[in-house]
């Protein structure tokens, strides 16, 4: 079956974790769909990778948490924040490849 992420997700956003690095949160809506894409390891580099179109090698982290039915993906900015030529300092406009995702399960 088809799902979209804006579907199954009450928060999906990006932010900061220091002016080099970029963290995405996806927190779910319901804890079984949430198990269910954990136990797909839908999240995962080479995933995540080609929706960002980066390499694997700029992905830091993708942790599942539990206690929040959350996903949380850490990737090196291509920019630094603040730097010549950065457009989003905050790094808060990062999500959007997210929110027009959709997967199968």
């Amino acid at each position: 079956m088809e799902y979209k992420l804006t579907d199954v997700a009450s928060v999906i956003r990006s932010k900061n974790s220091g002016p080099y690095e970029l963290t995405f949160d996806i927190i779910f809506k319901e804890f079984e769909m949430y198990e269910k894409i954990k136990d797909a390891k839908l999240f995962n580099s080479s995933m995540f990778a080609s929706l960002y179109n980066i390499p694997e090698s700029k992905i830091m982290n993708i942790i599942y948490f539990d206690p929040a039915k959350a996903v949380k993906i850490t990737i090196i900015r291509p920019i630094p924040s603040g730097s010549l030529g950065e457009t989003d300092v905050y790094g808060a406009q990062q999500h959007s490849p997210l929110i027009k995702y959709n997967f199968e399960l």
